[in-house]
């Protein structure tokens, strides 16, 4: 087990990548706290794999109020002692061209998709550099490395995600504190049920294996990177999309 004993931290774990990044540590031996804004669904999911004999603890955070993050991030160090990991993975979509955006969608992403990934991050880096170790996980996306059609807000906290990512490895790096980035293409998650077949099709032939990632090839980058498989990788945005790019 990969990730034997460590405390990690996942937020927006409720569903989708989150969740499956939860199962995927707890399967590799780590004590996981799953973090979402919605209480009852995280408490569902950290039931589910509290049922498979993981060790799991549910939080109700809204990560744009530091309050809310220094709380959990107390209770966690109450119980355990220690923070290894921190999965930035909370994020939301409000979708509109720029001419049609409205001020209220642009500040709700930026809100949570950067000044909620930046709250997270502050919360356990003293922690985790007085312990002379730990790793941060941000979640980007394809969208914060080529841009994206009516996605002006995201795709400015997607990138803005790189760069913190990039500037932490700088500062936190010397300290024993590993900082990456994980850029999905289009995954299998809650979100695309409600989008028509035509565009799920076009979305999956934009990619070089002809489909869409499941939330669990995620989740295996993220437990690649926080485990000492990945000991000399800090600073990297590793891009998952079934070679869109190409």
């Amino acid at each position: 087990m990969k990730l034997q004993g460590r405390v990690a931290i996942i937020t927006g774990a409720a569903a989708g990548i989150g969740f499956a990044t939860a199962q995927r540590f707890a399967a590799e031996g780590a004590i996981v706290v799953l973090c979402d804004v919605n209480e009852a669904r995280v408490r569902e999911a950290t039931g589910k794999l509290a049922g498979t004999g993981a060790s799991a603890t549910a939080f109700r955070v809204d990560v744009t109020r530091r309050e809310e993050v220094d709380a959990m991030v107390a209770a966690v160090m109450a119980a355990h002692g220690r923070i290894d990991i921190l999965v930035n993975n909370a994020g939301i979509t409000k979708d509109a061209r720029l001419v049609k955006m409205t001020e209220a969608q642009f500040d709700a992403v930026i809100d949570v998709n950067l000044k909620g990934v930046f709250n997270c991050a502050q919360a356990v880096a003293t922690i985790m550099t007085e312990q002379g170790k730990g790793v941060i996980l941000n979640a980007s996306s394809v969208v914060g490395l080529y841009g994206n059609f009516g996605q002006t807000n995201y795709a400015a906290s997607k990138f803005g995600v790189i760069g913190f990512t990039k500037t932490w490895a700088r500062e936190l790096g010397p300290k024993g504190v590993r900082v990456n980035a994980v850029c999905p293409g289009f995954v299998n998650t809650e979100i695309l049920q409600t989008v028509p077949d035509k565009v799920l099709e076009g979305m999956k032939s934009s990619c070089w294996l002809r489909r869409l990632a499941e939330p669990a090839e995620i989740a295996s980058i993220y437990a690649f990177l926080a485990s000492d498989d990945a000991s000399y990788v800090n600073g990297v945005a590793i891009e998952a999309s079934g070679g869109m790019s190409l």
